[in-house]
Formats: C-alpha cells, structure tokens, sequence
C-alpha cells in the first residue's frame, strides 16, 4: 500500500496587479494556514518520502512552513513546473512516474487539477470527510489516501480510500 498526501497551497495575495500569477505570493492568512497544516502534518503519522511541488511562489511557500517543522531528514523535494495549474490527468501522469520504492508522497499543487485529482481517486472513506471532498477544496487544504497495491502506477480513479480530509478552518485558522 502506498500513501499519497495531497495539498492545495494557502491563500495567495492579489495585492500586486504586476506580479505574475505563478509569482503570486502567500497572504497572510495564507501564511497562518500554512504553519497550521504544517504543524497538523508534523504531529500526524504522515511522513513523505518525496515531495513533488509546483515552482509557484505561492506552492513553494506553503511546502517551506512544513519542511521546517519535519524532523529532519528533510525527504527529497521536487520542484517541477508542469505541476503548475496541471489538470487532473497531468497530476496523475506525476504521479504514475513516481518510483515504486516510494511508500508516501506529498504532491502540493493547485486547484482546479488537485481538487479534480482528488474526487476522482476516493473511492471509500468516512462518509462526512467525503462529503466535504465534493463539496468544495479549498485552499491550504490536505487530503490523505491510502492506495492498494505496490506501485504507483496502480493508482486509478475510484481505487484510494480516502484517509483524512483536513481543512485550514477544521484546524481553526481564521
């Protein structure tokens, strides 16, 4: 069985109209939510062997409030740009790629492909976790799935059992 986390970066700031999107950085509520996930991340069982991460400011950030509250070894972080805005079906082409001796992988990317990505992948889980699934995901939010099977390209839509659905505001960040 493989563990997949998958995060939505925090809330990013519109302040500066001459910033590119990719170069939009976190607000500081979404600051708030990052070091809040992160420490719900750092006191959970969770622990990532690999990180695939999209190059935007705003992904990059909200990695960096968890890689600095991980015990250390920090795991191997990639850094890739075709996770930036990627669909569904590109997030999971990543992730399909992923070496079979990985057992846990954080992938933090954005929305609508990572919301998208995790609809489709849970196929089980608690019923009110899954109602808040298809309802909404929103930013700074982490979904758990445990997925069957030794490799990651056994990872399909409807196949994961969705583990834990954790909201910035379930960890009472306002």
């Amino acid at each position: 069985m493989k563990i997949l986390l998958l995060l939505r970066h925090a809330k990013s700031a519109w302040s500066d109209a001459r910033l590119a999107d990719h170069d939009r950085p976190l607000n500081k509520r979404g600051e708030r939510a990052a070091k809040a996930m992160a420490d719900h991340l750092a006191a959970s069982a969770w622990r990532p062997d690999l990180v695939l991460c999209s190059t935007a400011l705003r992904t990059r950030q909200t990695l960096a409030a968890l890689v600095d509250r991980l015990p250390p070894p920090a795991p191997p972080i990639s850094l890739e740009k075709s996770l930036y805005l990627a669909s569904q079906a590109r997030l999971l082409d990543h992730l399909h790629a992923v070496a079979d001796a990985v057992s846990t992988v954080l992938l933090v990317a954005h929305n609508d492909g990572i919301g998208d990505l995790a609809v489709a992948l849970a196929g089980s889980g608690p019923a009110e976790a899954l109602d808040r699934l298809h309802e909404k995901y929103p930013t700074g939010t982490l979904a758990v799935f445990a997925v069957p099977g030794d490799s990651w390209r056994d990872l399909a839509p409807g196949r994961a059992q969705l583990l834990e659905f954790t909201r910035p505001r379930d960890l009472a960040v306002a």
